[in-house]
């Protein structure tokens, strides 16, 4: 999905001045016709592709951070040393350019050749590692393994038909037909078997006995296993009145759901959608580009006031209703007829169909059936270990102990599922790495989008810099005299500096 950005600034293979270039500074030029980042950190100086391999995101705009590079649209994190993706979303690496350092000047050169693949992790030793699930930590624990040497059979089971996908986008860009479905899979089929993935979709998994090392399928096949990665993720909560049941009514969780949605909107003008949440209102402002007509039903005052304030739901509220949508706050869905919606007041809206964005609940049979410490998800150590030896947990299931608000967390954001999948990965081969990163997820409406770093589930005060109306504003969720959370519209620096600082044990 990223494109190559156009080559900008100055012509690099002429050089620039040693002095122009301080310690912890960053500059993009050209080097024949190529965007390429320059970076010198810890003294040593270092170029890179300057564009983001996940969607494309501007790196000379990022943050430089202990010898790697943020990107400020969705906090990717690459190696300047290396290329390497270091942190998900981005999975591909970006490319390496050689320096020459000459006359107090620095020339970038031709690429670089791609690092050598790792070898064996775990040479001579018969292993098999199972994956249950096939979303993002299920896909970015796979990837890790296989990146980082891991040599022995790897069984990724998922319940789902399709591969693991690009969950965000489904929402977003896809949903409003501006993304091609080749855009949608995290990767083809070539790449599962290149790396000897062996992905095995439409296979729900019964049982897990962890004293055996076992897994049950529901077909009856058992699946013995060195060590397992539990990654079920969640399922969206169902609503329970009359009508629910109906064929147009629909949920947004899977491609196959969004191919649904997309099927009803292509023959259908009128959606109703219940629930104000983010996914409810991203698909809100992703219909109205199909020029569907949009009602919003929900039981709060305003829209998304619990996750972001007051403030800041009246914004997304003002946006949404200037792009066509109507709000019906304060209601709730009665009934659901084939044509339209009864609410709680007696009111009804015509839909020809209906998508319900009401939350979703952590899939925890498995692993409740399976004895597992449980407390409203699946409890993990630092390492994403669960209470049960060489069975780990991550993304929506799993209940870790973030350092930096001292709260056990169990988040359902992508970008956390996917950098949870990647730090569980390497402890299974043995680095017992602690998960300390800070949780972020991005929300787009139209042509704003929102950026939020670190978890307030409430606060004392919210502290505002800006003006969310001019899309130039930053919110800090503030208790106990420290920000558990920060709130950006078109800031990306800020963000990540927010980030970073969150992961330095700093209140930002």
């Amino acid at each position: 999905m990223a494109e190559a950005a156009q080559a900008q600034g100055t012509d690099l293979t002429k050089g620039i001045a040693e002095a122009d270039l301080a310690e912890g500074a960053m500059t993009v030029g050209d080097v024949n016709g190529s965007a390429v980042l320059v970076a010198r950190s810890g003294g040593e100086v270092f170029a890179i592709d300057a564009t983001c391999s996940h969607y494309g995101g501007p790196l000379g705009e990022g943050l430089l951070v202990d010898g790697a590079v943020r990107c400020p649209w969705h906090h990717a994190c690459f190696s300047l040393r290396s290329g390497e993706a270091l942190r998900a979303p981005a999975f591909a690496p970006v490319a390496t350019w050689r320096v020459e350092r000459r006359d107090g000047r620095i020339f970038v050169r031709e690429k670089a050749q791609p690092a050598a693949r790792k070898a064996d992790a775990n040479p001579g030793a018969p292993q098999r590692f199972v994956i249950v699930g096939g979303g993002g930590a299920g896909f970015a624990a796979a990837e890790m393994l296989r990146r980082e040497g891991y040599g022995g059979e790897l069984i990724m089971l998922s319940a789902d038909a399709d591969p693991p996908c690009d969950r965000p986008n489904l929402s977003k860009d896809y949903l409003a037909g501006n993304a091609p479905e080749d855009w949608i899979p995290l990767r083809d089929a070539a790449f599962y078997a290149d790396n000897r993935i062996d992905l095995r979709l439409g296979t729900r998994v019964s049982g897990l006995d962890p004293s055996a090392r076992r897994v049950t399928l529901a077909s009856g096949e058992t699946i013995d296993f060195s060590k397992l990665l539990l990654a079920t993720g969640a399922e969206p909560v169902r609503l329970t009145v009359p009508g629910a049941d109906l064929p147009h009514v629909l949920t947004l969780r899977s491609l196959a759901d969004c191919r649904a949605i997309i099927a009803r909107a292509q023959r259908g003008r009128r959606a109703v959608i219940v629930g104000a949440s983010f996914i409810g209102l991203e698909a809100a402002a992703a219909l109205r580009k199909r020029e569907v007509e949009v009602h919003v039903v929900a039981p709060d005052a305003r829209p998304m006031q619990r996750s972001l304030g007051e403030k800041m739901g009246d914004f997304i509220r003002a946006l949404h209703e200037r792009n066509g949508v109507a709000f019906h706050l304060g209601r709730t869905a009665a009934a659901i007829e084939e044509r339209r919606v009864r609410l709680d007041n007696g009111e009804t809206l015509d839909a020809d169909f209906v998508i319900v964005g009401i939350g979703v609940r952590p899939r925890l049979e498995l692993a409740e059936k399976a004895g597992l410490a449980l407390d409203r998800g699946v409890l993990v150590d630092e390492y994403l270990r669960s209470s049960a030896p060489d069975i780990y947990a991550a993304g929506d299931i799993a209940r870790w102990p973030d350092p930096y608000s001292g709260e056990r967390l169990r988040i359902e954001h992508w970008v956390v599922a996917e950098r949870q999948g990647q730090t569980a990965a390497r402890n299974m081969l043995g680095a017992n790495e602690r998960y300390a990163l800070a949780p972020f997820f991005w929300s787009q409406h139209y042509d704003a989008t929102i950026d939020y770093v670190g978890h307030a589930a409430d606060w004392e005060r919210i502290a505002m810099d800006g003006d969310p109306a001019a899309y130039d504003v930053a919110l800090r969720f503030e208790k106990g005299g420290r920000a558990l959370a920060v709130a950006t519209i078109f800031r990306g620096r800020q963000s990540l500096e927010v980030e970073a600082a969150m992961e330095a044990g700093r209140s930002p």
